[in-house]
């Protein structure tokens, strides 16, 4: 598992399921990012990793994905986050027509996931003891709240059987030895055991 699987993570709140690096912008922010990361890998290779903490900024998070260092999803555009003391907010643009392509229900309460929305979910992140826990919250779309039964039925449906370990609740392994991760106000910090 790779360093950039740890904003699998934050890509996991608008159903963004996994990643992978592209291209090499020459925006400041994503080469700090790009920097960190490999800090990281580099760091976990060692015997007795450095635990001082590697922090992210939003900024540097936000050009990340803005600059294409995270492969997303057809049908996926646009993604910022807000970090808050132990709460991720992601804003992303959400075509679910194409993010649920080859897939279809006949269930009507299904179809408030079809067409093209800004989606906002508030997810509960964290990471201790070598894994990572994202809890979603809640999920707006268009500026209304989904019903958490929707949002079960929608992830069991359209997102489990291509990812079968996403769900609201979900758990992983922190990648590179990393042992924790905490949001705080406007970043990400980790420390590698």
């Amino acid at each position: 598992m790779r360093a950039r699987s740890l904003l699998g993570g934050l890509v996991l709140l608008t159903a963004l399921l996994g990643s992978s690096t592209v291209g090499a912008p020459t925006n400041a922010a994503f080469r700090s990012m790009e920097r960190k990361l490999n800090h990281l890998k580099t760091n976990a290779a060692t015997a007795r990793p450095d635990q001082s903490p590697t922090e992210f900024s939003e900024a540097e998070i936000n050009a990340y994905f803005a600059s294409g260092g995270v492969k997303l999803p057809v049908g996926i555009r646009s993604v910022s986050f807000q970090e808050q003391p132990g709460i991720v907010s992601a804003t992303a643009r959400v075509d679910f027509d194409q993010l649920k392509a080859g897939r279809s229900s006949m269930n009507p309460l299904l179809e408030l996931f079809s067409g093209v929305h800004d989606a906002v979910v508030v997810a509960h992140a964290f990471g201790a003891g070598g894994q990572g826990a994202v809890q979603v919250d809640s999920v707006a779309l268009d500026g209304v709240v989904v019903p958490q039964f929707l949002l079960q039925l929608f992830v069991e449906k359209f997102i489990q059987p291509k990812y079968p370990d996403i769900g609201l609740d979900s758990r992983f392994a922190l990648p590179e030895r990393i042992d924790t991760a905490t949001v705080g106000l406007h970043k990400l910090a980790v420390t590698q055991k």
